[in-house]
């Protein structure tokens, strides 16, 4: 049962990745849309742990490290987006179960049978081949710190998911604390660039006009909360279903399904932004579904 969770909830983060690309393109504040990503897994889980009255112990405070891995590891995402080259971080964002894989194994001697490590080495291979960008050069690696925060930190986000699960923590109180902890975070984050905005544009005119046209055209704080909402909705439910998949399967392997949400967007490119596959990323897409046909299968 704990593939199906997995491929369920690479599915919601599949679709998650595609509101965000679909975000990115207009104009809005990302962090503010964040912010209300954060605060609508923050009500999801609260109302549902209403719902079924699970128990808050101790060990849901562990979700405070989920929130702390996870914003760190998206707002280093963002940055290395920001300052390097796309394909240095994009590649990157494919690694984290290797980071899984280690980590299991140093603190739980979680080991994969041969059939599992081949499976998990071809998933690896595809998400690798997928992502990568042919025309990356080793001359060209400004902004690989960031890649490498980001590849830590979504590694940690995961083993910390069954951490808390082996530590008994309840799924919705865990996560409450994990949205909680997120939004917080991405709201002072908010907060702060905000209030350096305002100041940068009080300290010329010509920064004030400019802040004026790119404030007209951006979207209100209320639109871009609530598309954050919404797009919470995705994240909150990926969360929610990754708890048991971790929770009954091998954590590597479980990892290296969830990295295959990459799939759902570049099917979305293809088939709904009509853009063009090359044999790099169609040799990918197939190692990595039989990969995950082997871990079926060896799991």
């Amino acid at each position: 049962m704990w593939f199906v969770f997995a491929v369920l909830a690479a599915a919601c983060f599949g679709l998650r990745g595609i509101l965000y690309h679909w975000t990115s393109q207009r104009p809005i504040d990302r962090n503010l849309m964040l912010l209300g990503v954060y605060i609508s897994g923050t009500v999801i889980t609260l109302a549902s742990n209403v719902l079924f009255q699970q128990p808050w112990t101790i060990e849901a405070l562990l979700g405070f490290f989920l929130g702390l891995f996870s914003f760190i590891a998206n707002a280093s995402m963002y940055k290395g987006y920001a300052v390097g080259k796309a394909s240095i971080i994009a590649l990157f964002t494919g690694l984290p179960p290797l980071v899984v894989v280690i980590l299991a194994y140093i603190l739980w001697r979680e080991a994969l049978s041969t059939w599992q490590f081949i499976a998990f080495f071809i998933v690896l291979v595809g998400l690798l081949l997928i992502k990568y960008s042919q025309d990356l050069k080793l001359n060209q690696l400004k902004g690989i710190q960031w890649g490498i925060l980001t590849m830590l930190f979504f590694g940690f986000t995961d083993t910390t998911v069954k951490l808390a699960t082996l530590s008994g923590a309840s799924t919705f109180p865990a996560l409450t604390v994990m949205f909680a902890t997120g939004a917080v975070l991405f709201g002072l984050s908010w907060a702060l660039g905000n209030a350096k905005a305002n100041k940068a544009r009080h300290e010329a005119a010509a920064a004030v006009e400019t802040g004026l046209t790119e404030r007209a055209g951006s979207w209100t704080v209320k639109k871009t909360l609530g598309v954050g909402m919404g797009v919470g909705i995705t994240n909150a439910l990926g969360m929610i279903l990754i708890f048991p998949a971790f929770r009954d399967g091998i954590t590597g392997i479980v990892s290296a399904i969830v990295a295959m949400n990459v799939a759902f967007v570049i099917l979305y490119a293809r088939f709904y932004l009509k853009e063009a596959w090359n044999r790099r990323e169609v040799t990918g897409l197939i190692l990595a579904f039989i990969g995950i046909l082997i871990l079926r299968v060896a799991s």
